[in-house]
């Protein structure tokens, strides 16, 4: 990826969002699966996911409208196109970044019908991906 005229002032702003997020996650997924479950936790900890994603994938929208030939409408398209673009692992891109993009629109247009008992098993086995996600794009950031 040479020569992306990327607006990294953008991109490190989204970071500084999902670092952040996370960072509220995980003072959170600590609690006891039922203290999650009782009190207003789950609908801080929605929130703060719905951030992280949210971020993830203006990063992925601002790279991939970059590159040309590279035009997407749609979160899972992106999450495909950021490993055949190889900027991130394909087989993240593949699975974890994929199934990140569904869950963004389940919590946007679905919320409704995402539980507590979902998002306290994210929180506490999936936020990985959000780190793996960012040292793709800060080693995009250093070339």
């Amino acid at each position: 990826m040479k020569n992306l005229e990327l607006n990294k002032k953008v991109i490190l702003e989204r970071i500084d969002v999902i670092q952040k997020s996370l960072k509220k996650m995980d003072k959170i997924k600590d609690l006891k699966s039922r203290e999650f479950l009782l009190a207003e936790n789950f609908a801080i900890v929605e929130h703060y996911l719905r951030y992280a994603l949210e971020a993830t994938f203006d990063i992925c929208a601002h790279i991939l409208s970059r590159i040309p030939g590279a035009k997407v409408d749609e979160y899972k398209q992106m999450a495909v196109e950021m490993g055949k673009q190889d900027i991130v692992p394909i087989d993240f891109a593949e699975n974890q970044l994929y199934k990140m993009a569904g869950f963004r629109n389940r919590l946007t247009h679905f919320y409704f019908e995402v539980t507590p008992e979902e998002i306290y098993r994210i929180i506490n086995e999936d936020l990985d991906d959000f780190e793996i996600f960012l040292k793709s794009i800060k080693k995009l950031l250093e070339k």
